[in-house]
């Protein structure tokens, strides 16, 4: 008799057992349990594929299958109990980590992360639903730039956090993020002028004045910021002369 495989994800986890979809996460994390001669063991591990009901928890040093474990999560300061339900050595296409069901299912515990990821897919869903409701191309094109903004803003915002969670200097990334804001607002200024030549811009005094305010105050930061930029550069290349 031929026995049939259940389709295996790359966790190792049964594709028919898992009850819902696990989101791509980088949380850093502690596990801890009792070995088997009682003693109490502390391992940091980073969680990378989670929902409500538990993950796959990447670490170097394993508790058996079966054991209870604590997670600590550092970012969010909650934590959870937990079961092992697969090790490396227990299931095959498991490695270099764990596979944990919580005790009591617990979305919140894996922290924003887990919330994002989550709105991602189903922005993206609902993108692949009005496409076949024959929505105007501009509104399409309209959404599909929100949807990306707020993609890349998350993985510059998850990028951030584990920056502050090990002390490490976070100023490049906030210059790609006011860069990529530059990048926004120059695309959003070619669509203006779009619009307004096809007269599509409503005539609001109010409104205009505020835009020509708001373009006038960036374009004399930019030439400052050039300004200080120049100064500096001379300052430096007499320093080397």
């Amino acid at each position: 008799m031929t026995i049939k495989k259940r389709p295996m994800t790359a966790d190792g986890t049964s594709a028919e057992r898992r009850k819902t979809r696990r989101f791509p996460v980088v949380i850093p994390i502690e596990v801890s349990w009792r070995g088997k001669d009682g003693i109490s063991v502390k391992e940091e591990a980073v969680a990378r594929q989670v929902n409500a009901n538990g993950g796959f928890v990447k670490m170097s040093n394993y508790p058996d299958l079966g054991s209870r474990v604590t997670l600590a999560n550092f970012l969010s300061a909650q934590t959870a109990e937990a079961r092992v339900l697969a090790a490396p050595e227990s299931r095959q296409g498991v490695a270099n980590g764990i596979v944990v069901e919580l005790t009591v299912p617990n979305e919140s515990f894996w922290g924003v992360d887990l919330q994002v990821n989550k709105t991602i897919l189903e922005l993206k869903s609902l993108e692949t639903a009005l496409k076949s409701e024959d929505i105007d191309v501009h509104l399409m094109r309209e959404y599909r730039s929100a949807v990306e903004n707020i993609r890349t803003i998350t993985e510059t915002l998850q990028h951030l956090r584990k920056c502050q969670s090990e002390g490490s200097d976070s100023g490049e990334l906030l210059s790609i993020l006011a860069g990529d804001r530059i990048r926004r607002i120059t695309n959003l200024c070619q669509e203006a002028v779009a619009d307004v030549d096809a007269s599509q811009v409503p005539h609001d005094p109010k409104d205009v004045d505020e835009l020509k305010s708001a373009m006038q105050l960036l374009q004399q930061h930019l030439k400052q910021g050039r300004k200080v930029e120049a100064i500096a550069a001379g300052k430096n290349r007499s320093s080397e002369d």
